[in-house]
């Protein structure tokens, strides 16, 4: 579910700046071939780590480097339900480039690079302190949490086996995936709102993330776009459907969720 080199490439035109690749429900997008195509039309990379902090990419040499370190600039979220969640909201930017990195903290910081000396138009993102403290001692356990969300995803793909009206996640062979989210794509007469509601009705949260493809949200609906471009997102906005997955779902619980999904799509 994440982007699609040979489908970059075909769309960067004269005015493209950047590729934005998203490493979605913490699976790393191919990020080598997207290197490359940076490289080839002088672009920028701005890696999108919201759902993925320590997840890694695994280069054709065998090499890894975590997701969100790899691009011009890379970005994740530290809302609460993220796998490095703080106790509100919160993020960062990361970036290996001394100049970047200058720039962004003068514009996080209400445009001041010298405390009271506005040089340009800038915002309020700064980390609370108190969030920072929380997740510097959460950060040691990264790993640790992101091991229990792939035991949990293994769990799931387990007990999912077999089953025709349900394709579980793929994880690439280039990605050491987080399990942000354990999304389902759901075959052909699965009824996606029945299914919800059993759930539901079951005790079981199950999400749709997300319900309208990004060209068709209200704050882009006044710009034309080709609509033959996108059948991946399309496909996927209408099929898909999140199951709770977090670090502390075990054996008997996802046998409960997985059966109330066999349940109603045999």
């Amino acid at each position: 579910m994440t982007i699609d080199p040979a489908a970059v490439e075909r769309a960067i035109t004269p005015r493209t700046k950047a590729i934005v690749p998203v490493h979605l429900f913490g699976q790393a997008a191919d990020m080598a071939p997207l290197l490359a195509l940076a490289e080839k039309h002088h672009l920028a990379i701005v890696e999108d780590t919201a759902q993925a902090i320590g997840a890694e990419y695994i280069f054709p040499d065998g090499t890894a480097k975590k997701a969100g370190t790899i691009g011009t600039l890379g970005a994740t979220s530290f809302f609460p339900s993220k796998n490095l969640g703080c106790y509100g909201d919160g993020g960062a930017i990361f970036t290996n480039d001394d100049q970047l990195a200058h720039r962004v903290r003068g514009i996080v910081n209400h445009g001041m690079y010298r405390r009271y000396y506005h040089d340009e138009i800038g915002v309020n993102s700064r980390l609370d302190s108190i969030q920072a403290a929380i997740l510097r001692i959460k950060l040691r356990h990264l790993d640790q949490y992101n091991a229990a969300r792939r035991a949990a995803a293994a769990m799931y793909d387990r007990a999912l086996a077999g089953c025709e009206k349900v394709v579980t996640p793929y994880v690439a062979p280039y990605s050491r995936h987080v399990f942000h989210q354990y999304t389902l794509q759901l075959a052909d007469g699965v009824d996606r709102e029945g299914l919800i509601a059993h759930l539901n009705a079951k005790g079981i949260p199950a999400m749709i993330y997300y319900p309208v493809a990004l060209r068709k949200q209200k704050a882009y609906d006044t710009h034309d776009y080709d609509d033959t471009q996108f059948p991946n997102s399309d496909f996927l906005v209408q099929r898909v459907v999140s199951l709770p997955m977090h670090t502390e779902l075990d054996q008997q619980m996802v046998d409960y969720i997985a059966g109330a999904v066999l349940e109603y799509v045999k």
